[in-house]
């Protein structure tokens, strides 16, 4: 009888099988699912910190517009209740009605046609781009022309400069009321930063006094050409309103007698024993807007990166400042302009203008919103056609609705991103790689050893940092023993080279910030930011500096700057001075923050007579003639910590911003301080009066000075 043995059959999946493919699974979705998570979490951070940045722009740039509208009311209602104005306005009006009693001659008029037909209305047609009669421009009544006459045609200065002519010499009473207030009104203008003063009769609604002279002086805004005017508008309501407070804004349009250039009115009227007797009108510059909401042009100094740009909007849709590209890249500011969906009207306009302003439509989410009064952010196409981040909301200016947008290019925004994205997907391909290769290298491997090493991967991972393992072959299990001493021995070296490191990093971040914001930065607190109600903030320059520097090698101009400022810090730190940064030649201080000092000013007057000494034997040293302008203010500062990347320590409000102004018009040599710090001082320290000195954004302000 044959017995039949069944044939054993090999396994199809042996243990080296299983685990490569246990070890191969593993490894990919743990590379898989990292690499995602660590993209959704890293593009969910950099958003939030855009849109953060965002809104910080947005809100600065609507504080400073508004700000600045601020201003021009208080101003122009000071203006208007002043003696001067009101006995200027009465003598424009007799001296008008006197006019009006005349009668033309012949060749007044034909003078006056002559210059509408070969100077002003060329100008007109270009602008409107249109074929207009000379008529519907032209003087009504007799003092328009008499007064076109004598300041406009006959007046000997340039258009640009016919404000420079104070008298017509012409015999008549206007002009001898022109020669008393002229220069007054015309330096007020100048110093205030309006474009143009004029004074509307309410009686007869005519423009009876202007500074620059323009078309539109002497001429009615209630019938003619500018009748429909925003200048016809903010007289009309303001000669309706016997309120000494009330002011009346006229949103920016394109005004014909200045070119077709955006001008908008802000008026005031004036008042005598309780009735309107005029209007004062002040023409507003777009160019003074424009300044504030792009910064002076200056979009990458204020952190908007290649693309980022601040912008207003009309309840027209129409933009009230210039568009970045167009500055920067006009050929591509028009081809996105004409990709986004702007009309072929709307660009030639703008060329034909040379400036967006008022003639680019920006009509999108953001701006609908901000319009609207709702504030917000996110991810929109913009103008140009083109996604874009963006905060958006309201400016709040009494008489114009506006809304402001900050934003950047998705594309630059989200650049890391990108970045990050590739090396991912890099790093991924690497780890699979590694993963099947390990996995391969596992599988083949005898798993008696790997009790051992088993153990001492559990010794390490409870901290047991001098972990090894015997190695008891030479083959590739063998091999990993040694590889996991080699690597416990190498973790154990980079420990403590990382704790070296840190030692470091602790003692530069205490360098670069004061130790009480370190802790807190340490302790995880961001945002830091805080309120000092009293300290001292002290600003010093280098007169002559950069005149010096440029005679000099560069590193000899490093050397000399370096040295001196060392000097300065070690003061600093025997005084008791906060050094907060340094930029270029100019050095700044404060005393009294983070941890609050009783005697702030006074440590840092003894600070800045030391500075001066120190600049005096170090240009002695060093055979170069310098000397240091000291500028010293106190009183309450907001401090904070500015940055992600790169800490800096820094302060904002009045305070700094005054300490700035005694410095930039101090006297060499000398130490000029505000009123809070000489009454502070002056029983201690001997200080010579400048008496008010004129501080820009301050108006007057006293002063005083230490000379040394």
């Amino acid at each position: 009888m044959t017995a039949t043995v069944a044939e054993v059959r090999p396994a199809r999946w042996g243990l080296a099988a299983k685990l490569f493919a246990v070890l191969l699974l593993l490894g990919v979705v743990a590379v898989v699912v990292t690499s995602v998570l660590g993209y959704i979490r890293a593009r969910e951070a950099l958003e939030k910190v855009i849109f953060d940045q965002l809104i910080s722009a947005r809100e600065t740039k609507a504080n400073q517009v508004e700000a600045y509208f601020r201003t021009i009311r208080s101003e122009m209602r000071l203006l208007a209740a002043s003696k001067m104005v009101v006995d200027a306005m009465k003598g424009f009006r007799d001296s008008v009605d006197e006019l009006d009693g005349r009668e033309v001659p012949e060749e007044t008029r034909q003078k006056v046609l002559g210059w509408y037909n070969n100077d002003y209305m060329p100008m007109v047609r270009r602008v409107l781009n249109k074929d207009v009669p000379v008529d519907d421009f032209l003087p009504v009544g007799a003092a328009p022309y008499f007064l076109q006459k004598w300041y406009i045609v006959d007046n000997p200065h340039p258009a640009a400069r016919r404000k420079l002519m104070d008298d017509a010499n012409d015999g008549s009473t206007y002009s001898k009321v022109h020669a008393t207030y002229h220069p007054l009104m015309r330096t007020a203008a100048e110093t205030l930063g309006f474009f143009d003063f004029l004074m509307v009769d309410p009686r007869s609604g005519r423009i009876i006094y202007s500074v620059d002279k323009e078309a539109d002086f002497a001429m009615s805004l209630r019938a003619g050409p500018y009748r429909n005017s925003n200048i016809a508008s903010a007289a009309a309501r303001c000669a309706r309103s016997p309120d000494p407070s009330a002011t009346c804004l006229d949103d920016f349009a394109p005004y014909l007698p200045a070119n077709g250039a955006p001008a908008a009115f802000i008026a005031a009227p004036v008042i005598d024993q309780g009735a309107v007797i005029g209007v004062l009108v002040a023409e507003l510059s777009i160019n003074e807007l424009d300044d504030i909401v792009t910064g002076g042009r200056r979009w990458r100094h204020e952190g908007f990166g290649a693309t980022g740009e601040a912008y207003l909007v009309g309840p027209d849709f129409l933009v009230r400042s210039n568009g970045r590209n167009f500055f920067e890249s006009r050929d591509v500011y028009f081809s996105e302009l004409k990709a986004g969906g702007a009309s072929d009207e709307d660009i030639a306009s703008i060329r034909r203008y040379g400036t967006p302003i008022l003639h680019q439509h920006a009509d999108t989410p953001a701006t609908r919103a901000a319009i609207g009064g709702v504030e917000g952010v996110g991810e929109i196409i913009g103008y140009r056609g083109i996604p874009t981040l963006a905060s958006w909301g309201p400016v709040k200016i009494g008489g114009v609705n506006w809304g402001l947008i900050v934003k950047i290019d998705s594309a630059e925004a989200f650049a890391p991103i990108y970045q990050l994205e590739r090396a991912l997907t890099l790093v991924g391909a690497v780890a699979l790689l590694a993963v099947l290769i390990t996995a391969a290298w596992l599988s083949r491997s005898l798993l008696g050893p790997l009790r051992d090493l088993t153990a001492g991967v559990r010794r390490f991972a409870t901290g047991d940092h001098d972990a090894h393992v015997p190695v008891r072959s030479r083959d590739e299990i063998g091999q990993l023993c040694l590889a996991f001493n080699g690597m416990v021995d190498e973790l154990h070296e980079k420990n403590q080279l990382i704790e070296a490191k840190n030692r470091e990093n602790e003692a530069l971040l205490l360098n670069v910030l004061p130790a009480p914001i370190a802790n807190r930065l340490r302790g995880g607190e961001q945002g830091i930011a805080d309120g000092f109600a009293e300290v001292s903030v002290a600003f010093a320059d280098l007169v002559g500096f950069t005149a010096l520097s440029s005679e000099m090698p560069p590193a000899e101009v490093v050397a000399l700057l370096n040295g001196l400022f060392t000097r300065f810090d070690m003061a600093a730190g025997e005084i008791g001075i906060e050094k907060i940064k340094t930029v270029g030649d100019a050095y700044m201080a404060v005393c009294g923050l983070p941890v609050p000092i009783a005697n702030h000013a006074e440590r840092m007057l003894h600070m800045a007579i030391r500075m001066v000494h120190i600049t005096r034997e170090h240009a002695l040293e060093h055979g170069v003639s310098m000397r240091l302008r000291v500028g010293i203010n106190s009183g309450p500062v907001v401090a904070g910590v500015i940055g992600k990347s790169k800490y800096i320590y820094d302060l904002w409000g009045d305070t700094v911003n005054l300490a700035s102004r005694m410095e930039s018009g101090g006297i060499p040599d000398t130490i000029q301080v505000t009123r809070p710090v000489y009454e502070a001082l002056k029983d201690k320290f001997t200080f010579e009066s400048r008496g008010a000195i004129e501080v820009k954004g301050k108006g007057s302000v006293e002063a005083w000075v230490l000379r040394l």
